[in-house]
């Protein structure tokens, strides 16, 4: 995703200590990804400057000897989760929700025991970063000074708490999916109902075909409950329909207003949970008890600070398949090449796992990789080499790949998106003239899996984090947080502040220990 989708009237207009600040009467139309322009590292201090004013994070006086402890209390600040009590004056309640009726003891006895009863406490914490690096040189080194200080950085722990700030009798939920499809969104969605009424809201609603049916006057609710939800993960896409792009906040939440709904379930990527933000905000400004919790749904895996998000697995699996029809087209044909395009707007998570697994691809490119396609180092001249040595050659390129190359458009999609230039095409093409071009038949054949692959049922693996996921939203929801958004992070389940995760897109870093084993598999030279 190499812009943040748009939703009128709403806006990242501030964006400090890696945070958004929305404001209401502006626009994400004309929002840029924000992109490190420079690092600069001193004993004094080490700041990240950032093109486009986007985001700076403070700098650090190193000299300071309590540096540490600020910086420890800056985060703090940042990661803390809004809450239903930082507006309103309310108390808990006792939790409807319970999974277990106590321990059984060896003598078939029921044992309840406060230090097993399975909750998590609001106190309870999951380090960000677990890998203490001894020097910045370390293959994927992420060093806050020059000496790699260790610094914890604790984010709050997901699950399902003792106490809840809802009367589930007068729960009114609603679901809603944005964006494009993605593997998964029918697990999210059925977890989301079964574990709502679990706590025992009666009212569940679906919103259909994106923020867009908060104000399509022809688009009515989806009445949700366990019969209904009970086998729409067999299937994939999405029971509530996509969209893109969406109403002004002050519509939609309008809208909420008047449907009475006081839980909303956003599932959808960076645009979508920008657009989460500012109805969290609005809601806030208009004094409305309402919890706003996202999930993050994204193909591409580029939403920050997170293990993975959920429908990755899926694609890196599915993708296989297409890899796999390339390379016996390659191998079946004289001097056959195979050309696979995979998703991946501006992060390559995809093609280089797919690249990875698979063990079949020559030439793994990637947007975050800039390379050559013609001169003596280009991919052209690999792919020649490939020919005379083994007859056969298979490339795989993320959608966002080599966009330099390709000629501009201001054109964008109804989410705001740059309208991206097909490399995919454009490569078959290059291939194709420059073996001509070299009197060296070369029979190329091109694969794009894309809408084969966001139409799929989970796997297995993005089946069981959907699981997780839609039953944590709900226990966020229930424990009074609104604002949020649910991850894995460091095989760990916890909350974030909307914020924190769509400051830019998370991409692949080029000096990872993950890109250097792509390129020892594919065994490809750089490009430059």
């Amino acid at each position: 995703m190499a812009t943040i989708p748009s939703i009128s009237g709403v806006s990242l207009s501030k964006l400090k200590r890696n945070h958004v600040h929305l404001d209401q009467n502006t626009h994400l139309n004309n929002l840029k990804t924000p992109k490190i322009h420079a690092i600069t590292r001193s004993m004094k201090s080490w700041s990240l400057s950032v093109e486009d004013g986007a985001v700076t994070k403070p700098k650090l006086d190193l000299e300071d000897p309590n540096w540490k402890k600020k910086y420890e209390d800056e985060f703090e600040k940042r990661f803390s989760l809004p809450h239903l009590r930082d507006i309103f004056d309310i108390k808990p309640k006792p939790t409807t929700f319970s999974h277990k009726n106590g321990n059984i003891s060896a003598r078939g006895i029921h044992v309840f025991d406060e230090y097993s009863d399975g909750y998590v406490n609001d106190d309870d914490r999951a380090l960000l970063k677990v890998i203490k690096y001894s020097s910045p040189t370390s293959a994927g080194a992420e060093c806050i000074d020059p000496n790699c200080t260790w610094v914890e950085q604790w984010v709050h722990r997901a699950g399902p708490r003792k106490q809840i700030y809802f009367d589930p009798t007068e729960v009114k939920a609603g679901i809603v999916t944005c964006g494009g499809l993605c593997p998964g969104l029918n697990d999210v969605i059925r977890q989301i109902v079964f574990t709502l009424e679990i706590y025992g809201v009666k009212k569940i609603v679906g919103i259909q075909f994106g923020y867009r049916g908060f104000f399509d006057v022809s688009l009515s609710e989806i009445q949700l409950s366990r019969h209904v939800v009970q086998n729409i993960n067999l299937n994939g896409g999405s029971l509530l329909g996509v969209s893109r792009g969406g109403a002004s906040t002050s519509e939609i939440v309008d809208s909420i207003q008047a449907r009475g709904i006081n839980m909303l379930f956003v599932l959808g990527g960076n645009g979508t949970h920008a657009g989460a933000n500012a109805i969290h905000n609005e809601c806030r400004k208009r004094k409305m008890k309402v919890a706003v919790v996202g999930v993050p749904k994204t193909i591409d895996n580029d939403i920050l600070l997170m293990d993975k998000t959920f429908g990755f697995d899926t694609a890196v699996e599915e993708a296989q398949r297409a890899i796999n029809s390339a390379y016996i087209e390659a191998h079946s044909a004289y001097h056959g090449i195979g050309l696979v395009k995979l998703m991946g707007r501006s992060s390559g998570f995809i093609a280089m796992h797919a690249s990875l697994s698979s063990g079949q691809i020559d030439v793994c490119l990637i947007p975050e990789v800039p390379f050559k396609v013609e001169g003596p180092s280009g991919v052209l001249r690999h792919l020649q080499h490939l020919i005379q040595i083994k007859g056969n050659a298979v490339v795989c390129v993320a959608e966002g790949a080599g966009q330099d190359l390709l000629q501009k458009s201001n054109a964008t999609d109804a989410s705001g998106n740059i309208v991206l230039g097909d490399i995919g095409v454009h490569l078959q093409q290059q291939i194709k003239k420059y073996f001509k071009s070299i009197d060296v038949p070369a029979d190329v054949k091109y694969i794009d899996p894309t809408y084969m692959i966001r139409a799929c049922r989970a796997n297995a693996s993005d089946a069981i984090l959907c699981t997780v996921l839609g039953q944590n939203a709900v226990h966020g929801a229930f424990a009074g947080f609104s604002g949020i958004t649910v991850g894995v992070c460091n095989t760990h389940y916890v909350y974030f502040p909307i914020p924190e995760v769509i400051a830019s897109p998370r991409q692949v870093d080029p000096n990872s220990r993950m890109w250097h084993r792509c390129l020892t598999s594919t065994g490809q030279p750089d490009f430059i």
